[in-house]
């Protein structure tokens, strides 16, 4: 069984919400954000360690982070880094990692996880992925973990969650709707109903399902890269993936395969998790002070402040007095000073910067 299980790492985001730490040169995930001595890619693959041979693992990433990701897992052999020419979403992502897994094995059962999540509770995690992948070989299913949510949160999407799928399978149902970043007010309305999860963006399927379901949802995607199948480890690769890139649109996995499959089920799991996509959700899960602030790095003496983030240079001392509610973020050659509230600006904020005063600072 485990020599069929293959984990899908896609890394290639930029992080723009954990500016300045997280920049475009060196993105979150190659970073220890969470100050554990490890990256979160190196956290990742870790986790997965004892679900997958070192073989099977592939991440999916762009060209330009190719060499952080062989420095952070030396395991892994060069041709395990896939390197996309260009950013298209998240299917385009999978299917070209089906692509190369189709070459080597058609029995395959995958793993698809995001390089930067935060898990608590590790054995729960990797019990729960077991019982993922026995259902989805046990079933023809596109199968995605939804999270017990503990808030009303805006900054996830949902999962309506339907029938069970059997009785022998307690805590995996048919997904009733997908439904992307609500408002407060829904938020709170999905969080009492007890029938939404949050959608954590990991997904387990078999190799055959997935083929199934991309060539009747998107084939034109599928299509493009059943051709890449024959260039796979010939001299021709690069040449045929960039032009495969140029021709395949910009599309979610969720948009284009998950909301339109009719065989989609959802496992309903509860490990501690966040996406780690901003840095409230960080500060959510550090530990904190007895005025709820939560210092990730520095030498830092507070006064008078409550409920912030600080994360500053290990060897800098900061005095920080009337805050509340704050990230306070100092990345040696940048400075962040926002309100909670507002960090969903932070992109725009990057967008300014790079306006103003060109690349080097994002």
């Amino acid at each position: 069984m485990k020599k069929d299980t293959y984990c899908v790492i896609m890394a290639g985001g930029v992080g723009s919400r954990f500016w300045p730490l997280s920049k475009s040169s060196t993105p979150k995930q190659f970073l220890d954000i969470l100050g554990t001595g490890k990256s979160l890619l190196r956290q990742t693959f870790d986790r997965f360690t004892p679900l997958c041979p070192k073989e099977n693992f592939l991440i999916v990433t762009s060209a330009e982070y190719a060499d952080q990701v062989l420095e952070q897992l030396p395991e892994l052999q060069a041709e395990q880094v896939l390197k996309e020419p260009f950013r298209r979403n998240t299917a385009p992502c999978i299917a070209y990692a089906n692509a190369w897994i189709r070459t080597r094995n058609k029995n395959a059962n995958i793993v698809v996880t995001p390089a930067d999540h935060l898990i608590i509770n590790e054995t729960a995690f990797i019990q729960s992925i077991e019982d993922g992948l026995q259902f989805v070989r046990d079933n023809d299913a596109l199968l995605t973990l939804g999270i017990k949510p503990h808030r009303p949160e805006t900054g996830y999407g949902y999962i309506q969650i339907g029938n069970q799928a059997a009785d022998k399978y307690p805590g995996f149902n048919k997904v009733k709707t997908f439904t992307e970043k609500p408002n407060a007010e829904l938020a709170k309305v999905f969080f009492e109903s007890g029938e939404f999860f949050w959608n954590s963006g990991i997904f387990i399927w078999t190799l055959g399902a997935i083929d199934t379901a991309f060539q009747s949802k998107l084939p034109e995607v599928q299509n493009l890269f059943l051709k890449l199948d024959k260039e796979i480890g010939t001299t021709n690769e690069e040449k045929a993936l960039n032009n495969t890139y140029i021709d395949c649109k910009n599309i979610s996995i969720d948009y284009g395969v998950m909301e339109k499959a009719d065989n989609v089920y959802v496992q309903t799991v509860s490990f501690g998790w966040s996406d780690l996509g901003t840095w409230t959700s960080l500060y959510e899960y550090s530990a904190q002070d007895k005025a709820s602030n939560a210092i990730i790095s520095g030498k830092v003496l507070l006064y008078d402040t409550e409920q912030s983030v600080v994360n500053i240079p290990g060897d800098k001392v900061a005095i920080i007095q009337g805050l509340k509610d704050y990230i306070v973020v100092d990345s040696g050659d940048a400075l962040l000073i926002c309100p909670k509230t507002n960090e969903q600006q932070i992109r725009q904020f990057t967008t300014d910067i790079k306006a103003e005063f060109g690349d080097d600072v994002v």
